[in-house]
């Protein structure tokens, strides 16, 4: 049975009914739950993103034994596509975790420094990124930008 959030959402009991691009970028970032470095927390978190031309960009989160040092998967992936990619259009981005110690049953949500880099990159590229977020039990929670988890973001209006 599918879980109720109170914020915008889709939620999906499983996969098989979203498109096989977004199968592929979950399968990813499960792939990526491999290569994580997490010796500190043991919190495994994996993440794909999808460009509209097509380019795929992966990232898994890097403990530092200095905490404040570390990167979670999502900024890895995206500040690896901004290192390569100049005009960029985010088509989806798939976030999941694992916990070996305690199985996940619901679906682990951004940070909030994640969720304000998410927000940048929506900025940049002028239009909302669909965000799928992925549980141990198989569920898919997708949200259509990320402001409806990051409501009144800090953001360059604040600036100029």
């Amino acid at each position: 049975m599918a879980r109720k959030y109170d914020f915008d959402c889709e939620v999906f009991e499983n996969s098989s009914t979203l498109s096989k691009e977004v199968q592929n970028l979950i399968q990813l970032a499960k792939e990526q739950l491999d290569m994580a470095y997490a010796p500190y927390s043991k919190f495994l978190v994996g993440a794909s993103l999808l460009l509209t031309n097509g380019n795929i960009y992966k990232g898994c989160n890097q403990e530092n034994a200095s905490y404040p040092l570390c990167l979670c998967a999502e900024r890895v992936a995206l500040f690896s596509m901004g290192a390569v990619e100049k005009d960029f259009e985010i088509k989806a981005l798939v976030i999941t975790a694992s916990n070996p110690a305690k199985p996940l049953q619901v679906v682990c949500m951004p940070c909030g420094a994640c969720r304000q880099v998410i927000q940048e990159f929506e900025q940049r590229q002028g239009k909302p990124i669909t965000v799928y977020l992925t549980s141990e039990n198989n569920e898919i929670v997708k949200i259509e930008g990320i402001s409806s988890i990051l409501p009144s973001s800090f953001s360059i209006q604040h600036l100029i």
